[in-house]
């Protein structure tokens, strides 16, 4: 089945991320208390992204509402967002949520995977002429900085299925990057993801772990799709996956099998069928072998296939899962 983004799915992905954005509790707090002051209250301490059951997630439910609200001018729930967008996105709130980051014991605050989804998010604001992409610069501007502070120290890239991924963070700063102009931002991601995977090839896909909801390989592929000009990604790619047309390795044609859907962690497996989709249409996008795109592509309906109809369910999926599949919904259009 191939499936795309109709207004009636737009929809219920707005209504969705506008019923868990401003949802308190239950909260997973990325925090670190040096004392009795630094008791947490959720809204207190995320004036802006204290919903959504942690603040990355609820980074993201906004960047779907903003994208959503730029694809579909005439969406049944604009108004919502408009008016959401218009509470949450004050200097004010905006500021504590960067005195916030900077504090000295908030040097690894969601660390690279929140960083990036907030870029994503700025960069969304900047595209859609949004008038609250000053209000969020800066806070974009301080994640800006923490990449370029991070990545030249990161000595080797972090390979997981989860949050910490390196390649995963480096697509979605580059949005950012190309959407504000910021050549230095742009030149640094290019040159680490080279110096980290630039020499990769011949891969095993020794995935999926049981908690992923990234693939290693396919989210590499996809940064180097992304940051490579077309012919150096071409031959890389070639040595990366020298026998992608054998359907090898087989492990990534397969999707991810979900036992519990009320376990978070399961329920991560949801997101990386949703993910591997993405990946394999972005990386299809890249490619002049027709065979080995069109193999891509079917693999990413049967991924879509299997996850589509869990984004909208248990909690524990609910509040992140329609972002991935904005993601990979958009690549297919």
């Amino acid at each position: 089945m191939t499936h795309s983004l109709s207004p009636d799915l737009a929809s219920l992905f707005a209504r969705t991320a506008l019923g868990h954005v401003t949802r308190e509790y239950p909260h997973k707090a990325d925090h670190v208390m040096t004392g009795d002051a630094d008791a947490y209250i959720p809204r207190e301490v995320h004036p802006t992204f204290y919903g959504s059951f942690d603040w990355h997630s609820c980074v993201h439910g906004y960047w779907l509402l903003a994208r959503l609200r730029h694809r579909f001018p005439e969406l049944p729930e604009a108004n919502a967002i408009d008016a959401l967008f218009a509470d949450a996105f004050t200097p004010e709130k905006v500021a504590v949520e960067r005195d916030y980051a900077a504090r000295p014991s908030a040097r690894g605050f969601e660390r690279p995977y929140g960083w990036a989804w907030l870029l994503m998010l700025s960069a969304e604001l900047h595209r859609s002429r949004s008038p609250y992409a000053a209000a969020l610069q800066p806070l974009a501007d301080h994640f800006a900085g923490a990449f370029g502070r991070y990545l030249p120290l990161l000595t080797y890239p972090v390979r997981a299925g989860t949050h910490n991924n390196t390649a995963f963070a480096l697509v979605l700063a580059a949005r950012y990057a190309d959407a504000v102009e910021d050549r230095r931002l742009g030149s640094l991601l290019a040159n680490r993801a080279w110096e980290w995977f630039g020499h990769d090839a011949g891969v095993q896909a020794l995935e999926p772990s049981g908690e992923d909801f990234l693939s290693p390989l396919l989210i590499e592929a996809l940064a180097m799709k992304t940051l490579l000009p077309p012919g150096q990604f071409a031959d890389w790619l070639s040595h990366f996956f020298p026998r992608l047309v054998e359907w090898e390795p087989a492990a990534l044609f397969r999707p991810a099998l979900v036992s519990d859907r009320s376990d978070g962690k399961f329920a991560h497996l949801d997101g990386l069928n949703l993910s591997r989709a993405w990946a394999m249409r972005g990386i299809a996008a890249g490619l002049a072998d027709r065979e080995a795109g069109a193999q891509l592509l079917f693999a990413a309906d049967d991924h879509l296939d299997a996850a589509m109809e869990h984004v909208v369910g248990d909690y524990m999926g609910e509040h992140w899962l329609a972002s991935f599949a904005l993601l990979a919904l958009e690549t297919a259009d």
